[in-house]
């Protein structure tokens, strides 16, 4: 059975020897962070800070900080069976016939299995506070220019105000007062662009902070899915199982009902206020920028939550391992319409948007710019601001490899495409202005006649297989 809380999840990891509790009283102000950036850049376990000063309330942080972590939260080891479920589901055909139908039920019941369930009433029911306040929960200040306090971890629960197709985002939030925060999304992202829609019909939009969700719906806020894909659906075809969710009690949205604590509440477009600056996983301070303002108008909450959070900085922090899930799950979607492409790779060190590097399996001239247009034309990709495409025989999760191929497949003039005005990611601290710049893309690809190489391909050295069976065979006698 999939994980379905965040005390299922805690004695997971403690089972697996990947979770520390810590005892000690430590400060959500400053000192939780500064914790938890010593252990995630040593590769450390996930944290459970139980005493933390001014609250009766643990801190679950790096929960999702390795590989291994989020194979036990999601309870698979590749990743890419996410995305192969959504492409086999796309392809699944309606059966004509009474017989075929018949045979088609188990395949079809399965779907019905991974949709949403609405209940009456679930944990995050236990407590309904009449009083809500930021103030009750240990939210903490990561960096000492920072702002303030952020939520950074919270699933930000929205419906499109036109066709009510739910969505779940994980967008950081500045606590400004005991009621109001900041919302940072950017005007890029899904709920910005719901925030959009109720301003030009001069709404306010309801808006729901889900801490503490199942790690599938904890992944699935963060996945760039299709558009017009409901997340709480995407988090159900993750796990293999729908989600239970409950109503809000002051506003018309539905969350997990198995979450520690959902903050409701309403953006309000048309109140702005400077937001920042914060450190962010770029490795910088955002600057200070306007953003709308959320106000809190209740809490529910378990009797006795945890609050789930991350901090984030330079990389490689936590969240550069839920970008590697994102990448591996996403990898068969990107084969369904380009199925040139053999792998996909976002270094982590490049803050997901940075660069991603695709390997192909090239058949025709000028095959690698056409797979990079058609990647900065998919989605969230749009914002990436570095392709590099290579050939199948190069190792895109080997960046000596890459290198390799750059530097002996890649001539500057001939090779390199720079496009200007271009969308570009909030976050990029090099574009000229904010939202807008240009894109580089390298083919790393080897070059044809067709492409205008009219010299001879060097042939690759390579061991010759009768010396590599020679060494295979006597292998154990030389003591190496």
């Amino acid at each position: 059975m999939p994980i379905e809380d965040v005390a299922e999840l805690i004695s997971a990891l403690e089972k697996a020897g990947e979770l520390k509790r810590i005892k000690t009283q430590v400060d959500s102000d400053l000192e939780i962070a500064e914790i938890l950036r010593r252990v995630m850049y040593a590769n450390g376990p996930a944290v459970l800070f139980e005493n933390v000063k001014g609250y009766d309330m643990p801190v679950l942080a790096n929960a999702f900080g390795s590989i291994k972590r989020l194979q036990i939260g999601l309870e698979m080891d590749d990743f890419t069976e996410i995305g192969q479920r959504i492409v086999d589901m796309t392809k699944m055909e309606v059966p004509s016939g009474f017989l075929n139908k018949i045979k088609k039920l188990p395949e079809l019941s399965k779907m019905g299995e991974v949709f949403p369930k609405l209940e009456k009433s679930g944990p995050v029911t236990e407590v309904i506070d009449e009083n809500p306040s930021f103030s009750k929960i240990p939210i903490l200040k990561t960096w000492h220019k920072d702002a303030g306090r952020f939520i950074t971890l919270g699933l930000v629960a929205t419906k499109h105000p036109e066709t009510g197709v739910r969505n779940l985002g994980v967008y950081r939030m500045q606590i400004i007062d005991d009621t109001h925060a900041l919302m940072h999304w950017q005007k890029h992202k899904r709920g910005a662009h719901h925030g959009d829609i109720s301003k030009e019909r001069g709404e306010k939009i309801p808006a729901a902070i889900i801490i503490g969700a199942e790690p599938a719906t904890v992944f699935s806020a963060i996945a760039p899915v299709p558009e017009g894909l409901d997340k709480y659906l995407f988090a159900g075809i993750t796990r293999q199982k729908g989600i239970k969710t409950v109503q809000c009690k002051t506003q018309d949205l539905e969350v997990p009902a198995n979450a520690e604590i959902v903050l409701e509440g309403y953006v309000d477009p048309s109140d702005i206020r400077d937001e920042g600056p914060f450190g962010d996983h770029t490795g910088y301070y955002t600057p200070v920028e306007p953003y709308p303002t959320f106000t809190l108008t209740g809490i529910m909450r378990r009797q006795k939550p945890v609050y789930l959070t991350t901090i984030v900085g330079k990389p490689i922090l936590e969240d550069a391992y839920v970008g590697k899930v994102i990448e591996r799950s996403f990898l068969p979607l990107i084969r369904m319409f380009h199925p040139e492409v053999v792998d996909f790779a976002m270094p982590a060190a490049g803050w997901f948007q940075g660069m991603a590097i695709i390997s192909i399996k090239k058949r025709y001239p000028g095959q690698a710019k056409k797979v990079m247009m058609g990647l900065w034309g998919t989605g969230q990709l749009a914002l990436t601001k570095m392709f590099i495409v290579v050939d199948d025989d190069i190792n895109v999760h080997d960046f000596n490899d890459v290198i390799w191929a750059i530097t002996t497949r890649v001539d500057a003039a001939r090779d390199c495409v720079i496009i200007n005005n271009t969308p570009t990611d909030t976050l990029d601290p090099a574009s000229p202005l904010v939202n807008f710049g240009s894109k580089l893309g390298i083919d790393a690809t080897q070059k044809t006649c067709e492409e205008g190489f009219t010299r001879e391909i060097q042939e690759k050295v390579a061991v010759d297989e009768p010396t590599k069976n020679l060494v295979d065979s006597k292998w154990s006698s030389y003591g190496l």
